[in-house]
Order: structure tokens, then C-alpha cells, then sequence
């Protein structure tokens, strides 16, 4: 019996080291998956919270001085702290780099942020095989859904590295095989140059509704419309054209948005909707399952898919977009673009030297209401016969556009982005409100009837507008009215 009951006492012993040991185990592990991703979010936070003078940034892949990642400043901006301003510098108005909602995501670190385990998806494929994360998938349905600018419904998605790797895809997929004629891609002037084109559309019109004739044609419709911000539709028509619709811009913050597309192939980017550009992230919503198979084929072999790494940033950026039904990034996005369109065509409405597009505004289904224009782009023209190369106009006066040329229009316009930083957007303005502020000086320079003081003081005026930031006709028309006939 003594036997026996020794025999229970060592049997619990025994037991009790077995579960310590274990949940001595269990504690330690739990520990050590809190500690890497605490050190992973200190490290993150570490680099987040150093000062760069609201003028640049330090990031965690950037250079390291002295063990100190250090700042990389924004344009026309320098130091070690991004302090010291480049009041010589050109201002960058020629990248698309869509940094103006930068802020937003600022004020949405904790939500947005992502902690990646060092065996995140190794293998090239999902569990399914795939080269599609299914839940990702799901959320860019839903995106659309909330803001009703595409059709999803009974359409394949499929995902690459942004949207000029779609548009060639695309492009491949509906081509005719075995044709004996090459397709001709085509697009309205002005026209964004991601793609050879064979000329206007306005070119081919006879051509493309001639059942005789073995041309094939893709139109490719941006809308809306880089350069110019228009709403576009397509022109050709027939049974040898097939259409590709660029809808990068056809987002709250950039247009109304009449109605959902509902288009046979329709391409978006990350870049234009969350203004992540270097997460070099696209989708395509395709109605032929037979198209939508090319295009996979085109992906599997060019790239084998996008990586799982930027696969997941989108899906945690897409759960925050679409949280109050997406309405918070929206606002943001279109009063910051509205804000710079308006103070930038009110400045360029002053001047005779310069024009910018006319906008109408459009009813919005997302917002229920009548929008004003928010483009992402100015496309400004010199009006005076002798400024026939504008882009060297505003490169003399310290702004870099892109040339009219490059989008298949005449050299007189510029394109102007209007989408990078505050302080890019805030020096494009300052130097084109000097432009404006020069062409009244010039004009009362050469006013034969002004009294020589007079012609001083109103130099003077003007440049008191100009510096104090009041470039409107309350600042000018007191004593300039009289020069702009």
C-alpha cells in the first residue's frame, strides 16, 4: 500500500515538472514573439520620431551616419536637419510623385502600419497556388463598391507592378494572334506618353469603321485625362477596335465621379488612390475570362506576380481606406488638391502671359453633391506668339514642367504637377505668382504716360503683393487696372 501511494505522490511529481517545464516553454516563446515584434515597431518608431524640420524624413532602408539613419530632405531643401532652404533651387513641377497624402497617412501611422515575420512568404505562390492573395482581392472590390467607379460584379481582377506593366499586358492580351497586320495604339491629344503611339485618334476614324479594311486598332481613353484632368470617352468606333481605359485619376480627390465604369478593361494604380508610388502596385478589372488568361500568362512569365511583401502593405492600406466608407482619406485628399487648384488658376487668372484648362464642375454619386475641379495636373499654356517653347519660359524662371511635345501637343504648354509635397507645391506657387507679378511690373515699365516715381512706386506695390502673399486683384487693381487692357 506504501508502495502504491509513493508510487502516486512521484506520479504527480513528475507530472508537475512535465507542465512547469511546458508552460515555462509557453512563457519563454510567448516572450520571444513579443520581444522581435516590439523591437521591429521600437526601430520604426525610432527612425519615425527624428526631426528633419518638417522639410524631409528618415527612413528605416535610408543612409546611416555614425549609426544614425539620417534625413533626406525635400526638394530645394538641405542641411542635416532639412533646415536650410535653396531659395536658387528649381522647383520640381514635372514628377507625378503623389506625396500630397502624405500627411494623412502621418495621422494614420498605428492603423497602417505592418510588422513582417523574417519567414513571411517565402514561397513563390499562396497556399491556392496562386500568385493573388484572395483577401486582397476581396478588399479592392469593395474599394470600388464604396466609391462606385467600377463595376467588380462578375469581373476578373488581376494584379501587377503598377500601371504601365498592366497596359502592356493589356495590350498584349487583346491583340489579335496570328494577325497579319500589326495594331495600331492610339490615343486622343494630349495624351500621357506611357506607350508608342500611332498618332490622334481623330486620325482614324475613317479607318476604323471600314469593315473592309485589315487594320487592327487599341484606343487607349485616360480618364481622367494627364495631362489636362478631362473626362474622357472613346472616339473610335467599329469592328476592328478594341479599348483600354486608363481610370489612374478616376478617384474622389482628383474628379467627380459620375458613374461606375463599366468597361470591358479597365486599369487602376495604388499610387493614385493612396499615393504609395513606390509600392509599384496595379490592378485590372477585365470582363472577357479569355482576356483576363493572356494577361495572367503575361504576369507569370515577366514577373511571376507581384511580391507578397507589397501584396500585404495593400491590403492593411486598403482596410483603412475603406474604414467610415473610405470618406476621411477622400476629403482629405480632394480638399488638399482643391485648395492648390484654386489658389493656382487664381493666380495664373491675373496674367495674360498664362492660361491653365477650363474644368466644369461634374455631380459626384460618391459624395452626392456638385464637385469643383481638383486635378492632379495644371496644363498651362504661354499665350504670347513669342514664348513658342514655354517649358524653357518657366525653366528660366526656376520651374520644371514637362513639355507639351511629349503628350503629342504643341510646345506652348507645360505640364505643372500639382500632387508632391506641401513645400513643392507652395514654391511652384510663389514662382508662378513672381511670373504674374513681373508681367504687371513689365507692363508699368513701359507705360510711356506714368510719371518715372510713380512707375517706382508701383514697382514697389507689386512687390509687396508678390512677397506678402496677396496676389489677387484686391492687392493689384488699385494701381495696375489701368495695364491690363
Amino acid at each position: 500500500m506504501a508502495t502504491v501511494q509513493s508510487f502516486k505522490y512521484a506520479l504527480i511529481l513528475i507530472s508537475s515538472l512535465i507542465l512547469n517545464l511546458f508552460s515555462a516553454n509557453v512563457f519563454l516563446r510567448i516572450r520571444w514573439e513579443q520581444s522581435w515584434t516590439k523591437m521591429a515597431a521600437t526601430e520604426a518608431e525610432t527612425v519615425a520620431s527624428i526631426s528633419c524640420s518638417g522639410h524631409g524624413r528618415a527612413f528605416l532602408d535610408g543612409l546611416v551616419v555614425n549609426g544614425k539613419p539620417i534625413c533626406e530632405c525635400n526638394a530645394c531643401f538641405a542641411g542635416p536637419d532639412c533646415s536650410d532652404f535653396l531659395s536658387d533651387c528649381a522647383v520640381d513641377a514635372d514628377s507625378g510623385d503623389p506625396t500630397f497624402l502624405e500627411p494623412f497617412w502621418e495621422q494614420h501611422a498605428a492603423s497602417s502600419a505592418i510588422v513582417m515575420a523574417g519567414w513571411h512568404r517565402m514561397s513563390y505562390e499562396f497556399n491556392d497556388g496562386s500568385l493573388i492573395s484572395e483577401e486582397l482581392k476581396t478588399h479592392i472590390r469593395r474599394v470600388h463598391d464604396i466609391v462606385g467607379n467600377a463595376v467588380t460584379d462578375g469581373r476578373f481582377i488581376i494584379f501587377g507592378a503598377g500601371a504601365t506593366q498592366l497596359l502592356n499586358a493589356a495590350v498584349r492580351a487583346i491583340s489579335p494572334e496570328g494577325s497579319s497586320s500589326p495594331e495600331k495604339v492610339v490615343a486622343s491629344t494630349p495624351y500621357y506618353p506611357d506607350y508608342k503611339f500611332s498618332g490622334d485618334t481623330s486620325l482614324w476614324k475613317s479607318s476604323a469603321i471600314d469593315s473592309s479594311s485589315s487594320q487592327n486598332f487599341i484606343e487607349f481613353v485616360t480618364s481622367p485625362n494627364n495631362p489636362d484632368g478631362q473626362l474622357k470617352k472613346a472616339v473610335l468606333r467599329g469592328p476592328s477596335v478594341k479599348t483600354i481605359h486608363d481610370l489612374a485619376y478616376y478617384w474622389p480627390h482628383f474628379t467627380a465621379i459620375p458613374a461606375p465604369a463599366d468597361e470591358d478593361l479597365t486599369i487602376f494604380t495604388l499610387s493614385k488612390l493612396t499615393g504609395h508610388a513606390g509600392s509599384r502596385f496595379g490592378w485590372a478589372i477585365i470582363k472577357d475570362e479569355a482576356v483576363y488568361q493572356r494577361m495572367l500568362t503575361y504576369m507569370s512569365l515577366s514577373t511571376y506576380g507581384v511580391s507578397r511583401e507589397t501584396q500585404l502593405r495593400v491590403l492593411k492600406l486598403l482596410k483603412v481606406v475603406i474604414q467610415g466608407k473610405g470618406r476621411e482619406m477622400y476629403e482629405f485628399g480632394y480638399k488638399t488638391m482643391k485648395t492648390r487648384w484654386d489658389q493656382l488658376s487664381k493666380s495664373v487668372s491675373l496674367s495674360k502671359r498664362f492660361s491653365v484648362q477650363d474644368l466644369e464642375p461634374h455631380y459626384c454619386s460618391f459624395s452626392g453633391k456638385v464637385k469643383k475641379s481638383s486635378p492632379a495636373f495644371a496644363w498651362l499654356k504661354c499665350e504670347r506668339q513669342e514664348d513658342k517653347h514655354c517649358y524653357e519660359v518657366l525653366k528660366a524662371a526656376h520651374i520644371t514642367g514637362r513639355d507639351g511635345s511629349l503628350f503629342g501637343a504643341e510646345s506652348r504648354y507645360v505640364r505643372l504637377s500639382m500632387v508632391r509635397s506641401q513645400d513643392n507645391f507652395d514654391l511652384l506657387l510663389q514662382r508662378i505668382e513672381k511670373l504674374v507679378t513681373e508681367e504687371y511690373a513689365s507692363k508699368s515699365s513701359m507705360a510711356p504716360s506714368v510719371p518715372r516715381e510713380n512707375k517706382r512706386n508701383q514697382s514697389m506695390l507689386l512687390d509687396a503683393c508678390y512677397r506678402g502673399h496677396t496676389l489677387d486683384r484686391h492687392c493689384i487693381e488699385p494701381f495696375a487696372s489701368n495695364l491690363l487692357d
